[in-house]
């Protein structure tokens, strides 16, 4: 049974995340739980990846696997949400995810909507607002050598972001990085702003992960998803490569979670 988040690791996540930009809530799946969680995951994954092995990415996740919905709405996470953003959040990106055996390192980004290599975007230099919170579900354990995120603490609080042409290479190494470390069954919180990039494994085992962002209600999360005006209009017309998040089936939002459903409502294709 879920309780109640403890009003004093509240503030002291939203501390690190001010400062830091980036932390770790602990145990958020109970160790009993998170093998067959892991092993659900890993498994659709692997069948519905866009990207080739030893790689794996599923957008749109939930859609696809309902191991994690049971999770979405933790207390402790939803006390933390509802301090930045207030009533009524969403959930405005899930995705599954593997980082296999020998993966380099990825390019140094902001996320959505940050990220400048997107069409729908905040302009750089942008404000000093959260706008999604990024979430690491581990369902392994993320350490240095299996490829634990790449992150820049403090850098949330820059304006703007990596981006090829620009004195700030997404390639280059930079000063302060750091790498997120947990335990299978943590979750990783980081304001989208901060800088982040792949890790490369140099592990004999895959990272598996689902990564969930949660939003605040005035968000516009119609560029995310195909088949909308906004996405046509935003996204496609300018030949953009932004994030995707495929609809939610109705039969799949009746079988989530009573809590979790206000979350993703706005995913609802009503016709499947």
């Amino acid at each position: 049974m879920s309780h109640p988040a403890p009003p004093a690791e509240t503030d002291a996540v939203l501390a690190t995340l001010a400062r830091d930009g980036y932390c770790v809530l602990p145990g958020v799946i109970p160790p009993a739980e998170i093998g067959a969680v892991r092993d659900s995951v890993a498994a659709a994954v692997r069948t519905h990846s866009s990207l080739p092995p030893p790689q794996g990415y599923a957008t749109g996740f939930l859609r696809l696997n309902q191991a994690i919905a049971p999770y979405l709405a933790h207390p402790r996470l939803m006390a933390v949400v509802d301090r930045l953003f207030g009533e009524f959040p969403r959930i405005s990106m899930l995705t599954g995810a593997i980082n296999g055996q020998g993966i380099p390192r990825g390019e140094m980004h902001a996320d959505w909507p940050f990220n400048q290599n997107s069409k729908a975007r905040v302009r750089a230099p942008y404000p000093d607002i959260v706008m999604n919170l990024v979430t690491m579900w581990m369902l392994t354990d993320y350490t240095v050598e299996n490829g634990g995120t790449i992150v820049i603490p403090g850098s949330h609080r820059r304006d703007y972001s990596p981006r090829h042409g620009t004195a700030h290479d997404p390639m280059a190494v930079y000063e302060g990085e750091v790498q997120l470390q947990g335990r299978a069954g943590d979750v990783g919180l980081f304001d989208a702003r901060t800088w982040h990039a792949i890790a490369p494994n140099r592990s004999d085992a895959p990272r598996i992960g689902v990564i969930v962002r949660y939003a605040p209600w005035w968000i516009n999360l119609q560029p995310l998803r195909p088949g909308t005006r906004d996405r046509q209009q935003i996204v496609e017309a300018n030949q953009g490569r932004d994030p995707k998040v495929e609809a939610l089936p109705l039969s799949v939002y009746r079988t989530l979670p009573a809590a979790v459903q206000p979350l993703v409502y706005h995913m609802v294709d009503d016709s499947a």
